[in-house]
Order: structure tokens, then sequence, then C-alpha cells
């Protein structure tokens, strides 16, 4: 089973499987809760502004690969939406309660070391150990039809980072550059942020030997007056 996501449909997949799991009595999701969801500022890398009709364009797109569901029963006035990519009941992906977790969270957040992983998947499934979320990715890269690679290690982390191949080679590629779809990630902003206090320290610097200079040069005109 190949899957291809873009990055909204990638992040309307992972939001929906997020909502099944922490607030299973408002799934499934309305068009206007699931794009509150998708926009969320926490638990998401990047944070995003879509609005309801890229949401439901979207959504329209995933039914269209039956990776979403419409409920839309009988004296129901609102259409909600479910996810169908994983455990559905006439889809094909099975994963076990831990596969989803990792799954969800490389969906909602990008690329994560397996330490990040444990602590962020606490809310949607349990992992005893940092060893235990290591076996589920090799499990997970493991399949036929991988669902998760991991990436070259960066200079100064101790630990490489996985992502999940739902967006094919160019979403990895960007990954590993650093940003998704033009949308700087979050590492890239520290580095920015270093970068400009490196400069800011460097001109006080500079600031401090003009003044260091300009006090010798009195103290030198003092002394020679005193003498």
């Amino acid at each position: 089973m190949k899957i291809t996501l873009t990055p909204q449909e990638v992040r309307v997949i992972g939001a929906l499987i997020e909502k099944e799991i922490t607030t299973p009595d408002q799934y499934p999701l309305s068009l206007n809760a699931l794009t509150n969801a998708c926009n969320q500022r926490s638990n998401r890398e990047p944070v995003l502004e879509l609005d309801e009709t890229m949401v439901q364009q979207t959504v329209d797109g995933l039914i269209k690969k039956y990776l979403v569901g419409k409920n839309s029963g009988f004296g129901s006035r609102v259409a909600k939406y479910r996810h169908r990519f994983c455990n559905a009941e006439y889809g094909d992906l099975r994963l076990s309660e831990q596969e989803v977790g990792i799954i969800c969270e490389l969906l909602l957040r990008g690329p994560q070391t397996p330490g990040e992983l444990r602590l962020h998947t606490e809310r949607l499934c349990k992992f005893g150990d940092v060893g235990e979320v290591e076996a589920t990715l090799s499990g997970l890269m493991e399949r036929d039809d991988p669902l998760v690679a991991r990436l070259p290690r960066e200079p100064g982390r101790r630990e490489s980072r996985y992502a999940h191949l739902l967006g094919g080679a160019e979403q990895v590629r960007e990954a590993c550059e650093g940003g998704i779809g033009g949308i700087v990630t979050a590492d890239s902003e520290r580095l920015e942020s270093l970068e400009q206090l490196v400069c800011e320290l460097r001109q006080e610097v500079d600031r401090l030997k003009e003044d260091y200079r300009r006090l010798a040069a009195n103290i030198g005109v003092l002394i020679d007056t005193s003498n």
C-alpha cells in the first residue's frame, strides 16, 4: 500500500488520528473542528493557517483516495469526517497502537528523535523506554512499503531523527534540508536566533573596545596634565 500525501493532506490525516485518540467523544470531526485541529498552535510543527475552503478541498481529495470517510447519517445537519488511513474496516493498513502514535506525531510535528517521540506520544500511547520506541521505528522501516526513514544525523545531535515517508521523497529531502514547503522549521529558527545573538554580541564587544580606547586615551591625557 503506497501512500503519497501533500503537506495539507499530511496535516489533515494527522489531526484526525490525534483527535480520534485524544477526544473520542468529539470524533468524527466537523469541517470547523477539523480546521481548528489543523491550525492548532500546540503539538504542531509547523503551525499552519488553513482556511475552511482549503481544508474542504483537502478532505475531498482524501475521500477520493479512500483515506477519509464522511459521516452524514439520517438527522445529521453537519457533515463529519473520520480518517480511513489505518485500521479501517475496509482498509489494508494495520498498525499497532504504538505504531499509530509514532506515525501521528511524525505527521503533526515532522522529523523527531526517538527521545522526542517518546515524550510527544504520551497522549497517544505508552512506551516503556526509548529502546521500545526504536524497536517500533525499526518495524515501521522494515515493512514491505516502509512508512518511516532514518535521516542523516545532524551536526551536534547525539540521536538521528526519523521522518514519515507518506509525503514522498521530496518532503523527506526538504526535511533533511530543514524546511517543508518553504516554511522555516523550529531548528532553522533557533539557528537564525543564535546567529543574530552572535552578531549582537560582536557589535557589543566592538563598542566596549571603542569605549576602552577612549577611556585609555583620556587617562593618558590626565596623566600628562598632572605632570
